[in-house]
Formats: C-alpha cells, structure tokens, sequence
C-alpha cells in the first residue's frame, strides 16, 4: 500500500504545483508581484486544449484527495498497485468527461461575454441562481445516496474480483459516477466565484473530503446546504434591488 499512496501523494502534488503555477493560462504581470488572467478574444483549439488541461488536473487535485481512502482498500487486494491504478484510472475517466462538459460551458459563458478576467460570471442573478441550486441540490436524495455510496469503502471490489482488470476498471467507473453525483453541483461554484481562485479551489476540496470522510459527513452537507442558500438568496435580493 505504500506505494500506492507514495504515487497518490505525487499525482495530488504535482496537480497543486501546476494549478498554483497558473495552469498554463495566459496572463499579464500588473507589476508588484500581481498577475490577471487574460483570456484570448476567441477560442482556438490551443486554448480550449488549455482549458480542458486545467479543468481536468484540477479535477484531480480536488477529487483524488477524497478518494484515497478507498483507493487504499482495493491496493489492499490480491495484485495491489495494478488493481488500484485500473481503479484509479476507472474514477478519474469520469472527472475527465466532466472536465470535457465544465470546458464547454465554459466557452460559452466566454463566447457569451458573461465571464469576468477572473473567469467568474459578471451576472449577480446568475450567479445567485447557481449558488442556491447548488445548495438545494446538497439536500436531494440523489446527493444524500451518492454521498452514502462515496463515504463507504466496503465491497467497492469484491474479493474474487481482486484479480480481474476489468473489474477494477469497472469499480472505479461506478465509484466515479457516485462521486460526481455527490460534488458535480459544488464544482460549479466555481463559476461563481472564479474557475482559477486558488482559495476556493482548496476549500472546496477540503469540503469534499470533509462529506466523504467524516463521520457525520451527510450533516455536513446539510450545514453546507443552508449556507448556500442562505448566500445565493442574499446576493439574489442585492442584485435585484
């Protein structure tokens, strides 16, 4: 299992290092150390190859985090690394796809002129709307049992699976769709509050692993959802009056 986690440890830190290097986004030194984001004024197919980049490591550098733990348990089988990397590789398929999906959005948010330098929606309205959805989404039962499924490791891969590939590859498709079904909504705060802001990536990320790891995870998601709420109704009642 040590390797397992030594390779998890590097993917996780690797995937900081570049989102905190920028990601590879174009930007202008403003002098005195600080820097904007300067997206081109039409997408090409490098940018968009660009953005895809960052919304898929960053995916990795949130999710992987909360996904250790039961990664940790199928490097526990028969054949360890190579069932935990098909495992691995299963779960982060789908943040991929998702990182595809977040990507168009977000050239059409671009294309719409509706997103500011920092990448953050210029519209209060909208911004509100995305922010109280996300909080009513914590409390549907779709969330609650995605987040069931996510907190718990037991019989991700049964024992007799240990050494088939496919199987592993399998799991870890299923285990990734109950996780995006659990944290798609709070990905897309981001919108809100800018793809690239360092600040809310981490706590984001720390607010998954929180809900997927604590014990009273599913309260947490309740807490969480009455502050969204709360928050997207305040800013929706600032910008309409």
């Amino acid at each position: 299992m040590k390797p397992v986690l030594a390779a998890l440890a590097c993917i996780v830190a690797v995937s900081w290092i570049y989102l905190l290097s920028g990601a590879g986004m174009p930007t202008m030194d403003m002098g005195g150390g600080k820097v904007m984001l300067m997206p081109p004024p039409s997408w090409s197919v490098g940018y968009a190859a660009i953005t895809f980049a960052m919304w898929s490591i960053m995916m990795v550098a949130m999710m992987l985090p909360s996904a250790a733990p039961v990664i940790l348990r199928v490097a526990s089988g028969a054949r360890g690394f190579s069932t935990a990397a098909l495992f691995t590789l299963g779960y982060l398929i789908v943040w991929t796809i998702f990182s595809a999906v977040a990507t168009t959005v977000h050239w059409a948010f671009d294309s719409a002129h509706v997103l500011s330098d920092s990448m953050a929606l210029r519209s209060e309205v909208a911004a509100g709307l995305i922010v109280v959805a996300a909080g009513l989404y914590q409390l549907t039962p779709v969330k609650r049992n995605c987040l069931r499924r996510c907190c718990s490791s037991k019989h991700v891969l049964a024992d007799d699976q240990n050494r088939n590939e496919s199987a592993a590859l399998r799991a870890g498709l299923t285990y990734g769709v109950s996780c995006l079904g659990c944290c798609w909504a709070l990905m897309c705060l981001l919108f809100v509050v800018g793809v690239m802001n360092i600040f809310w990536i981490a706590a984001i990320a720390v607010l998954v692993l929180a809900e997927k790891t604590l014990p009273w995870g599913l309260r947490l998601a309740r807490v969480v959802a009455v502050g969204l709420i709360g928050w997207g109704s305040v800013a929706l009642a600032t910008a309409v009056l």
